[in-house]
């Protein structure tokens, strides 16, 4: 039986290239988010949620804030380019009101808004022509960041299938880094709950590990909330916001919910932002886990909370006071 030795080619490999780490230059502060504090400037990640929360109104808005470096939730976009934008359930006609619609609304020119919006009836990048074309898309258009709306609709694949998911994600990251632009992706949740933003993305877990930057709307009562993680970078506090009709649909700060937090030690306010934006009441082990605090410092905040009556406990751990 021959080794596996015996099947190597005799012809020299060149080797991969290095380099030292202090020869990498640094990336400066203001090149480090497309969007501050809510996407890398090279991130990879997902916008999600569940059904008619608004994912696509958001990912049009943080697409019309990089082409005019402009803000999201009053967020502004560090570094401005094109978009190329696909999305595979809105008619081309409806995709334009809502930019037009946006744009208006922002005093921008619709004519000089650097978004372009892919004329395909059908995107799978599963399909080798498919990738391919897209690859030659960004290279052509050249784009900062490009949106894909959903995940469904441009792989037809088992979502629970870490081989099948990881085969997509990994051809996105490569064109990520072969071009120099971030990548959005829509997708949806799963309807149960989990202690970690991430472990909401629904299928194999390889779509959480995947991810540079993640955006989470849930719903709370009449509020949406949106969570934000990031892989190298904190993740600032939740933002609740709300889907305004007029004078075209936008997501806008929910000012009312920010008023009606209480004032309260740093500790305190970032329990309550958790509880805020959770779908499920929340043990002390999952706000440990999230806040990355001493067990005592959790508790002793949690005890004031309760004091001043902004939690309950119950059975599954703490939430906010139900509004009868």
């Amino acid at each position: 039986m021959s080794s596996s030795t015996d099947k190597r080619s005799d012809a020299p490999l060149d080797p991969f290239p290095v380099r030292r780490v202090a020869s990498v230059r640094a990336r400066p502060d203001d090149q480090k988010w497309l969007v501050q504090d809510l996407w890398l400037a090279s991130g990879v990640g997902f916008l999600a949620g569940g059904p008619k929360l608004g994912k696509t109104h958001l990912a049009v808005e943080i697409a019309v804030a990089v082409a005019a470096k402009d803000k999201v939730l009053g967020r502004p976009a560090r570094i401005s380019g094109p978009v190329l934008f696909y999305g595979a359930e809105d008619h081309l006609a409806d995709l334009r009101q809502r930019f037009e619609g946006l744009a208006t609304m922002r005093g921008l020119d619709i004519e000089r808004l650097a978004v372009d919006l892919l004329d395909v009836p059908s995107l799978r990048l599963e399909r080798e022509n498919d990738l391919l074309r897209l690859r030659a898309t960004v290279e052509r258009s050249k784009p900062r960041l490009l949106v894909l709306d959903p995940f469904i609709r441009i792989a037809r694949i088992d979502e629970n299938s870490a081989q099948d998911v990881s085969n997509i994600l990994s051809e996105l990251r490569a064109i990520q880094r072969d071009y120099g632009v971030a990548v959005l992706v829509i997708h949806h949740t799963r309807k149960s709950p989990a202690a970690h933003p991430n472990l909401t993305l629904r299928g194999s877990s390889d779509f959480a590990a995947w991810s540079d930057s993640n955006l989470l709307l849930t719903r709370r009562r009449d509020s949406l909330t949106l969570t934000i993680e990031h892989r190298s970078a904190p993740a600032p506090p939740p933002i609740a916001c709300r889907l305004v009709a007029e004078p075209v649909p936008h997501l806008a700060p929910d000012l009312d919910v920010r008023e009606h937090l209480p004032s309260a030690e740093p500790l305190e306010a970032d329990i309550l932002r958790l509880l805020t934006a959770a779908r499920r009441p929340l043990t002390t082990v999952d706000l440990r886990a999230q806040l990355r605090r001493r067990k005592a410092d959790v508790a002793a905040a949690l005890s004031s909370l309760q004091r001043q009556g902004h939690v309950q406990r119950d059975l599954l751990g703490w939430a906010l006071p139900r509004s009868d």
